[in-house]
């Protein structure tokens, strides 16, 4: 929300009442700022006004309560959307507010939003037509509503009713007492729970009406009345107090007068404007339509707790900065003119304008407040043009005009010389009165003498052809410094006549200064200095250069296009369009004076023509583009205390955008931590504060603790978003400041976001019981895979030791093979061993059967017999058969088991049989090895046959082999 552009009064024109001419202002006039019914976006017209504890300011609407806090608008409207005519603070969070037919309070709920609390349903059933109520009194516990015929006594939450004997006018309460007028009873004081009457000999007349009672004095309060004026009440007599506005308040209406402290009131009337006068009844200042105001219809004046004013028009809010410490002189009452150059002289005070030389008396008042002095203000004649200085010089008053020199006097100015424009007087300020006086023109440097009674235009100085408007003269060492922004610094030496330069010398880069362009010449504390784009240059004079000033280190990096020293010594300088202080009166540890800036005169300040003129610590004068600045610095450092801080509104928003109000703006003391759900996790903070007078200056930081880490960059900004914040406790932490630089106390809004349902706790908790049965599946799972896999592993263990078995079995049936192969080759040797034996042994017996034949002797056929015996007992012995039926059993022994398995019908002779087949051997060696014939072999052969089942088509030595080779 931005408020109206400030408005600031331009003068005071006449004002015409009855026929007659009145004009009545003073010299500066005070800020004032309009807020129109387009801005508040409320009703027209305002009624009343009070202001809160927060300094929250509430105004009596046509549309219902209307609220501001220096930065958002809030309409309250009644239940029955009614006008409301009267507020009242209580002082204890309640606004009371009174309308048609219509009573009751506003005050914050749990949300800290004001809500409305009707009272109507108190008043007793008889009494509730009652119209408007036009004003409101509280003192104490007790609230008094008062409408035409009835005053509502609000007290204990109770509602008693007090009839008029005609009507009731007007209740007021003065310093907790209440007064209250019957039109025909005349002024009645409330006392233990009765109106009594205290009105005396000097009375009013009747049919009066009474629109305001202030305090006036220990014992006598001053009344306002709608169209008699104003009167004493003093022990109960009413005596007409004498102002200079008697005749205008007989024709215009008094809708209400305040106290204002200081012994000043201020009288609203209808259609007369505002005033404000002293306790003598003289008029002090005045204000307008076409002055500042929207409008010279006023229904109520507020005085808030900065001793500033409001106004309820009747169309719009105007706020009057009476009590800031900046005023504002226009000395022209049609045009806001440029004011280049203001000065006091012989009690009169000058502004130098770009339209000619004002003038006004100054005879001061009891405040000692040259702004609060009337104005006469008055154009001199033959000055008009651009006055660019106004400069006191040996006691006489000299201007430096665009067409040439001029001296003030009373009836006017008086041309020295016109033959160039001038920019500044630079006199000798060593000698009193100064003779020789050096001229900054537009066309260099003049000369100008001073005889004792006239100054005398001595010509132009040779040598210097420049614009020089930075000029110093230093007489001791008769050189004149001067610089030009694009020119540079220089020193130059002046003839002893001042007819002309003998000496030039230019101060650059070479010479000290960081840079040749830009830089300014000031004499400021008894020393030379140039202000530079990067800082303040003292001259060296020793060294006939310039080095950084050390004293003014604090104006490091600050750009300086003016400075000036007041005569307490104090340094004022202008750095694009800010004005700055070095109050050498304050010292700190790091500096010997405090730096103070006054923000609120940010581009109001003449640019490039800067002027400060310091007459004292209460009253300096100050250039500015539209008429002169008047500051009382020393009010202004005093009030620069903190500024407050208000929090106004805190809404969450969901992913819809649908708005969820959570905190109301109201009664901002202990927040409780909000829980909201996570859809509303974005936030929007309104905050604000009520430095009226000051809202372009007032700046704002925060920080949301719990996100943030650093607070925010300071900015004029009054609200602040964050969307989509994650779960979790945040604080929000917002802090305010003003032109001075001083902070506010923070204030805080603590909030926890809750968790999305599926991060609830109990979510948590079943997902806890999710996640226990996923493991448990999957430890089933993996318990199974870790079996199937101990399975697999077993089974591949089983394979390899199967695997290994067999190749054991291989092995062990390779050895047997082996072992059988080598006793089937023995078996085979000792067969064929037998068999060759009994070849041999038959041949012999052959051989020796023949040989006994032929012999013819008896003895020797008995040998050869006895031979053929012994031979015979070698066929049959068994030696050779026994081993070789063993070889065959040791040699055989796994093929008999297998053979034996299948067939266990078979003899030893037929597994023998079976052996000697298994080798192979023919019918003819088997029937030698088993000493039969061959046939009976063949028969044994056939019987075998016929045992092991088989066919003739089947080889029984193939059929036999299957029996040799080891089972797997």
């Amino acid at each position: 929300m931005r408020i109206s552009k400030y408005i600031f009064l331009l003068s005071l024109s006449f004002l015409i009442f009855g026929g007659k001419i009145y004009a009545q202002r003073t010299i500066a006039i005070p800020q004032i700022v309009n807020y129109s019914s387009k801005l508040y976006q409320g009703g027209v017209q305002n009624w009343s006004i009070t202001q809160d504890r927060q300094g929250i300011m509430y105004f009596g609407n046509n549309e219902g309560l209307l609220s501001f806090d220096g930065r958002y608008w809030h309409v309250y409207p009644l239940p029955n959307s009614t006008i409301v005519r009267s507020v009242c603070y209580d002082g204890n969070e309640r606004i009371y507010v009174g309308g048609q037919d219509e009573i009751g309070y506003f005050e914050a709920d749990d949300k800290r939003t004001l809500v409305y609390h009707s009272l109507v349903d108190k008043i007793p059933a008889g009494e509730r037509k009652f119209a408007d109520v036009w004003h409101i009194a509280i003192s104490g516990e007790h609230v008094f509503f008062q409408a035409n015929h009835h005053i509502f006594h609000y007290n204990q939450d109770n509602i008693n009713v007090d009839r008029s004997h005609s009507s009731w006018q007007y209740i007021t309460s003065v310093e907790d007492s209440v007064y209250v007028q019957d039109m025909e009873k005349g002024i009645m004081h409330y006392e233990n729970g009765f109106w009594k009457s205290i009105m005396g000999e000097s009375s009013l007349k009747k049919g009066v009406s009474i629109t305001g009672i202030v305090p006036y004095a220990n014992d006598t309060l001053l009344v306002a009345t709608m169209k008699d004026g104003l009167f004493y009440l003093t022990k109960g007599n009413f005596v007409p107090k004498t102002t200079a506005m008697a005749e205008q308040f007989m024709t215009n209406r008094i809708s209400s007068i305040r106290f204002l402290g200081n012994d000043l009131f201020a009288v609203s009337m209808y259609p007369g404007g505002m005033l404000i006068m002293d306790k003598k009844g003289e008029i002090v200042q005045r204000y307008s339509y076409g002055e500042g105001l929207q409008t010279n219809n006023i229904r109520d004046i507020f005085k808030d707790r900065n001793g500033n004013l409001w106004l309820a028009l009747d169309d719009g809010i105007d706020y009057i900065a009476v009590n800031s410490a900046i005023k504002y002189i226009y000395p022209d009452q049609n045009t806001k003119l440029g004011t280049y150059s203001i000065r006091i002289f012989n009690k009169k005070l000058y502004l130098g304008t770009s339209n000619g030389l004002y003038v006004t008396p100054y005879q001061g008042n009891v405040l000692d407040d040259i702004g609060m002095s009337e104005a006469r203000f008055e154009k001199l004649p033959h000055s008009d043009g651009q006055i660019w200085s106004i400069q006191e010089v040996n006691g006489r008053l000299l201007i430096g005009h665009e067409e040439g020199s001029f001296e003030v006097g009373d009836h006017g100015v008086t041309p020295i010389h016109t033959a160039t424009g001038i920019w500044t007087y630079q006199a000798a300020s060593r000698v009193l009165p100064s003779r020789n006086m050096v001229v900054g023109s537009y066309l260099g440097l003049r000369h100008l003498l001073f005889d004792g009674q006239n100054f005398i235009d001595n010509g132009h100085i040779d040598g210097s052809d420049e614009s020089l408007r930075f000029v110093y003269y230093d007489d001791k060492n008769h050189v004149v410094w001067v610089s030009h922004p694009y020119r540079g610094v220089f020193k130059l030496s002046l003839s002893a006549d001042f007819k002309r330069i003998i000496q030039h010398k230019r101060y650059s880069v070479s010479e000290g200064l960081p840079t040749p362009l830009h830089n300014y010449v000031f004499y400021i504390r008894n020393d030379i200095l140039v202000s530079t784009p990067k800082g303040v240059y003292i001259y060296d004079a020793g060294h006939d250069t310039f080095i950084p000033a050390k004293q003014y280190r604090a104006l490091v990096d600050i750009p300086i296009q003016y400075m000036t020293e007041d005569k307490m010594g104090n340094v004022w300088f202008a750095s694009n369009k800010r004005l700055g202080l070095l109050d050498f009166s304050r010292a700190l540890e790091e500096y010997p004076y405090t730096v103070s800036y006054f923000p609120e005169l940010n581009g109001e300040i003449l640019g490039g023509f800067e002027s400060v003129y310091v007459h004292d610590a209460e009253n300096v004068f100050i250039s500015g583009q539209k008429g002169g600045i008047l500051l009382n610095n020393k009010a202004y450092q005093e009030h620069s205390s903190k500024p407050n801080m208000l929090l106004r509104a805190v809404k969450a928003f969901d992913s819809d955008k649908k708005e969820q109000l959570l905190f109301g703006g109201y009664r901002d003391q202990d927040i409780a931590s909000t829980t909201l759900r996570y859809a509303f996790n974005s936030l929007q903070f309104n905050f604000s504060s009520t430095m009226y007078d000051q809202q372009e200056q007032v700046e704002f930081s925060y920080m949301l603790e719990g996100l943030e880490t650093k607070w925010s960059a300071w900015s004029n900004r009054s609200e602040k978003e964050y969307t989509n914040l994650p779960a979790g406790a945040y604080v929000f932490r917002v802090k305010s400041r003003n032109g001075m630089g001083n902070e506010s106390e923070e204030k805080t809004f603590p909030f926890r976001v809750a968790p999305p349902w599926y991060a609830h706790p109990i979510s948590y908790m079943l997902y806890g019981g999710l996640l226990l049965v996923f493991i448990f599946w999957l430890l089933s799972i993996q318990r199974k895979k870790l079996k199937e896999r101990h399975q697999d592993e077993l089974h591949v263990r089983q394979l390899e030791i199967e695997k290994k078995e067999k190749e054991v079995i291989r092995l062990r049936n390779e050895k047997l093979e082996a072992e059988l192969g080598f006793k089937d080759k023995e078996l085979a040797n000792l067969t064929m061993n037998i068999i060759q034996r009994g070849e041999v042994l038959r041949k012999i017996k052959d051989n020796v059967s023949q040989t006994m034949s032929r012999l013819e002797d008896k003895d020797a056929q008995q040998n050869f017999r006895q031979l053929i015996r012994l031979l015979r007992s070698a066929e049959k012995a068994n030696d050779d058969w026994e081993k070789f039926n063993t070889h065959i059993h040791h040699a055989n022994e796994d093929f008999f088991l297998r053979l034996k398995r299948q067939h266990p019908d078979l003899t030893a002779n037929e597994l023998k049989l079976c052996a000697l087949l298994r080798m192979n051997l023919l019918s003819k060696e088997i029937a030698q090895l088993m000493h039969v014939t061959v046939k009976a072999v063949e028969v044994s052969r056939y019987r075998l046959r016929k045992k092991l089942k088989i066919d003739s088509e089947v080889n029984l030595y193939d059929y036999l082999m299957r029996y040799t080779v080891a089972e797997s």
